[in-house]
């Protein structure tokens, strides 16, 4: 897909009677990351959150994980506090016992008759080191959904570091800040001065995408970015003399970048950088989330070289993380000052994108602007 170049600006700008975007929640009908499966042991729990909803992370005996809802049918206290025999959860305050499914199969001073109802639980699995959950109830859709894979963070010809951390914004800042390239000026001391040219856009019900291509106007790339890009030119290409090529694809509820160099690319290509990444809502008001995601580089033919200039890579990547960090959270903070969406925005791609956004995800139960 390729698409003629930014076209002209002709669509009228937001109105305030549109659905406020800042108000509308992840839908839980999709696979969302809560933890690494490293984090979870063998016999341990986790206590995590999604949307306000807290879920309970066990790795039973058999080395299977289990999600249930993170409350005791009894007294409501966490049952992340519990513990874990066989494939079963006891909760620490009264000795109540859950099956893997929620059932209640144990209440100590009851015996076997009469058991109270038991807890929610939630479709769980590990894919490439990550543990998934699937937070809505339609196991049929779950199966559907599940991905495969996640982005090149397995192969053995990329080196992949993880992305993880807290960000306190609305998930939809996270998919807007990577989807518009525009903001590379913020980046200027860590890039130089880059201009980004949009050179293709497309979207669907729940997908869109944009491609874009850059140009330096000004300064020197600083040696984190040389060695992402430069390293897999081939030696006999000039660097003044290129056309690389970058796609950002929202695929609800995740998102990616690709990244190309070279004069001739082709579609089957492999990228120099692949970035897979999801942005996990943790509060019910959703203004903070957890983003977990995998930065994969190409390795160049040298054997051992990606090893060691592999932290001007992570220092690079965590300057510019860094920096779109700290920008989405004054974007929630204006968010949060003003009352609703004030953005005027003006980029067409941006507007697939709050469209697909507005369209997958669900309205908040709770009133977004209220503390």
């Amino acid at each position: 897909m390729q698409q003629a170049a930014l076209e002209s600006i002709t669509e009228p700008v937001v109105t305030p009677d549109e659905i406020d975007l800042r108000r509308v929640g992840a839908h839980p009908d999709y696979w969302y990351a809560l933890a690494w499966s490293d984090e979870l042991k063998t016999g341990r729990t986790l206590g995590r959150q999604f949307a306000g909803e807290p879920i309970v992370l066990f790795r039973g005996k058999s080395g299977q994980v289990f999600a249930l809802e993170d409350r005791c049918a009894h007294r409501q206290v966490p049952l992340h506090l519990g513990v874990v025999e066989g494939d079963q959860l006891k909760c620490h305050y009264h000795g109540w016992t859950y099956a893997c499914n929620g059932t209640c199969v144990n209440v100590p001073y009851l015996g076997k008759g009469g058991l109270p109802n038991g807890v929610k639980s939630y479709p769980v699995r590990e894919v490439d080191g990550l543990i998934l959950v699937f937070p809505g109830g339609d196991a049929v859709l779950a199966e559907s959904r599940l991905p495969v894979s996640l982005g090149s963070s397995q192969r053995k010809d990329y080196k992949t570091r993880r992305l993880n951390r807290e960000v306190a914004c609305h998930y939809t800042f996270m998919h807007e800040n990577l989807f518009d390239m525009n903001h590379q000026f913020m980046h200027r001391k860590q890039m130089g001065s880059i201009r980004a040219q949009c050179i293709g856009r497309d979207h669907g019900e729940n997908w869109a995408q944009v491609e874009y291509s850059f140009s330096r106007t000004a300064g020197k790339p600083t040696l984190g970015e040389q060695i992402i890009v430069d390293l897999a030119r081939k030696r006999n290409e000039s660097k003044k003399d290129f056309r690389d090529h970058m796609r950002i694809r929202t695929d609800y509820p995740v998102q990616s970048l690709k990244v190309w160099v070279g004069r001739d690319i082709k579609e089957s290509d492999d990228p120099v950088l692949d970035v897979w990444l999801c942005y996990t809502p943790l509060d019910i008001r959703q203004r903070q989330n957890r983003t977990f995601g995998f930065l994969s580089v190409k390795k160049p033919p040298v054997p051992g070289l990606i090893h060691a200039v592999w932290p001007f890579v992570v220092w690079f990547t965590e300057n510019i993380f860094r920096e779109d960090k700290q920008i989405v959270e004054f974007e929630q903070r204006a968010y949060d000052a003003q009352g609703g969406d004030w953005n005027n925005e003006v980029f067409p791609a941006l507007r697939d994108l709050r469209g697909v956004l507005r369209r997958s995800g669900l309205a908040l139960k709770c009133d977004a602007s209220s503390e």
